[in-house]
């Protein structure tokens, strides 16, 4: 609102709140990212296998 009382038609002025949840330790959160972090580090190995015909240990020790 202006001084005038008027209500502005084109400002939208965003809700400020502040997320108080904890994200270190054993929380939901951070057991959704290690579980993801793990699923793309289970296909990756695999994918390697897949396109070198080698595991991970015979792959590094050919380099």
């Amino acid at each position: 609102m202006n001084e005038r009382g008027q209500l502005y038609r084109f400002t939208i002025e965003p809700k400020v709140y502040v997320d108080e949840t904890p994200k270190t330790g054993f929380t939901k959160y951070a057991e959704k990212l290690n579980g993801r972090l793990a699923m793309i580090g289970f296909i990756s190995l695999i994918a390697l296998e897949i396109f070198t015909g080698n595991d991970l240990v015979g792959w590094l020790t050919n380099l």
